[in-house]
């Protein structure tokens, strides 16, 4: 029997006696690190004094890290009871005791950042630190951002009232709504807020369109609060901006994935260029539903019977066999999240809607939220977030430093495991079902590729349009978004009343310009598709550039399997494969 809710007792055993003593722990640890460096400088000129604080940062950051074991813990148990006021109040009582602590470690990043210029070469030349070689080369590059420690301190204890509380307020309204969803037969059933948005996509045009005008009702009733959260965090975005330098308001995104900006305008650029593809692919859609328009709304509406109902037995089985088939690894790691109650499966009221992957660190349970309804949908949502989970897995041969993903290349991993499952799904069946699976498939890329560089295109208005004006009213809002929305969908796609405002829900903008890393994450995973259907055994290099974690830039780690990102004709080859795909289900 398949074990569908997380233990979060994984994280600790028993909740009061345990955290009493890890918030003890946390704290003795930090506080000798801080003792023992706070009052040296001579790691800026040694390598091998710079090694021994390394490695004591590392320990420190993968088993204390300013209590984020902790932090997860509430974090996951919030996310499945988001009405839940008292783990509100203790997520912000220890908020505010992890800046406190961050704060007084902020000195060492700071000190290391700023090594003298004469020192940095002989740093990132020393064996003795060639395991730290990426890490202090992005510190020295990045230095020229960072404010005074002081300064660094105010940044940090704003942050929350700044930005997260403003995002979580919206967050919190729109998954405490519910509402009565009706079908063709006319019988009704109410349902919290993640599951009206998987009714969007039903193949009954009475439910979807029910479910729509409740979202459109939802959306709506929330654009207030929702305007003002947006342009407090656009403000704070521009004067963070301006306090640290940088020139263009998707810059600081940039920096902190590690990748290089010229690489992601050459993949905005000709993924916007190419926008007519998109558009033909939903002239394609509406023939195929037999109407002139599809409402915004109807956008990812399957075109025939490809929606077929999979249950958690035949999702699970589906995704687990085809991890199999490309790595017995990656089936293992898989069965383990699963068995080991670190996927939470099925939505309910007060449930965080959508999915994701929560990986701490090198060391801590990787946890998985879903919200599964039975669809094919949630089967490849299920393969995308156990990509993600693979990839953290095999990254922890790095150190707690390197450990993870850069945003570049986070989504490498998840869209690969996707495409392969949906392969396993196409086999056997009927030719008409393959054409169907064909446009559903296409459906996916188009909604990943093309609408997250639109959305990324309305982000840079948005910002520079705020930048202009000073202040955004939700129909300004609602107008650009509308414009972008538009831009890639085309005239087979009808913005009607409503759809001005579904911006409201959308939280990838609020994690500013992280969008492009859906797109640019597809395409690249296209090319190690390649590779790997080339030569089954190029399934090491997939592992490598998982095992990579961020001991390199993400162009480096893709140069080592022959691909080169920094080319707008790597994205067009990409590109050229999807116009293949809508000839083909024409």
């Amino acid at each position: 029997m398949i074990k569908t809710k997380w233990n979060l007792s994984k994280l600790f055993k028993d909740e009061e006696k345990y955290i009493a003593e890890y918030e003890s722990e946390v704290l003795m640890k930090t506080e000798a690190f801080i003792k023992k460096w706070s009052v040296r400088d001579d790691f800026q000129t040694s390598d091998k004094v710079l090694k021994e604080a390394l490695d004591e940062y590392c320990v420190l950051t993968t088993d204390y890290d300013f209590y984020a074991r902790e932090s997860q813990y509430l974090g996951l148990w919030e996310d499945l009871e988001q009405e839940n006021t008292e783990i509100k109040a203790r997520i912000n009582k220890l908020h505010v005791k992890a800046i406190d602590l961050y704060n007084q470690v902020e000195f060492f990043n700071l000190k290391v950042a700023k090594t003298p210029v004469a020192n940095q070469k002989a740093m990132l030349e020393s064996v003795l630190l060639s395991e730290y070689k990426h890490f202090l080369e992005m510190a020295y590059n990045n230095a020229k951002h960072w404010l005074t420690e002081d300064q660094e301190k105010i940044m940090n204890i704003k942050s929350k009232t700044s930005k997260s509380n403003w995002v979580q307020m919206v967050s919190d309204f729109i998954a405490k709504e519910k509402g009565k969803v009706t079908n063709s037969k006319g019988k009704s059933e109410v349902v919290p807020f993640s599951e009206i948005m998987s009714k969007i996509n039903s193949t009954d045009k009475v439910e979807r369109d029910s479910a729509a005008k409740l979202v459109h009702k939802i959306n709506k009733k929330h654009s207030e609060a929702a305007t003002y959260e947006l342009n407090s965090i656009l403000e704070d975005k521009f004067n963070t901006d301006k306090l640290r330098g940088f020139d263009r308001p998707d810059s600081q995104r940039h920096m902190s994935d590690d990748i290089e900006s010229y690489v992601v305008d050459a993949l905005v650029q000709t993924v916007t260029s190419n926008f007519h593809l998109a558009q033909e692919y939903y002239r394609l859609k509406a023939k195929y539903l037999g109407v002139k328009q599809l409402d915004y709304h109807e956008r990812n509406v399957p075109v025939g019977d490809v929606e077929k109902k999979y249950t958690i037995e035949e999702g699970v089985d589906l995704v687990g066999k085809t991890l199999g088939n490309l790595d017995s690894e990656f089936k293992s790691i898989y069965f383990d999240f699963i068995n080991n109650e670190q996927v939470d499966f099925y939505p309910k009221t007060g449930k965080r809607s959508g999915a994701y992957c929560s990986a701490l660190n090198n060391k801590d349970p990787i946890f998985i939220l879903m919200n599964y309804t039975d669809r094919l949908n949630d089967v490849l949502t299920l393969a995308h977030e156990v990509g993600h989970g693979i990839h953290f897995t095999l990254a922890r041969a790095q150190n707690s430093v390197n450990f993870g993903a850069s945003l570049a290349t986070a989504e490498v991993a998840s869209t690969f495991m996707e495409d392969f499952v949906l392969e396993e799904v196409e086999k056997g069946l009927k030719p008409q079902e393959k054409r169907l699976l064909a446009m559903e498939r296409l459906n996916d890329e188009i909604s990943t590729i093309f609408r997250q560089v639109a959305c990324y295109n309305f982000e840079t208005e948005l910002h520079k349009t705020f930048r202009e004006k000073g202040f955004l009213s939700t129909k300004e809002i609602g107008e650009i978004f509308l414009k972008h929305m538009k831009s890639y969908m085309g005239d087979a796609v009808k913005m009607n009343t409503g759809a001005e405002n579904w911006w409201v829900y959308w939280s990838h903008i609020r994690s500013f310009f992280y969008v492009y890393s859906y797109s640019s994450g597809l395409l690249i995973s296209k090319a190690l598709q390649s590779l790997v259907r080339a030569d089954s055994k190029n399934i090491e290099k997939v592992k490598d550039f998982m095992r990579a974690g961020r001991s390199q830039s993400p162009l480096q780690i893709f140069k080592q399997a022959g691909l080169d990102i920094s080319h707008a004709s790597f994205w067009q080859k990409g590109l050229s494969e999807v116009e293949s795909a809508i000839q083909k289900a024409m």
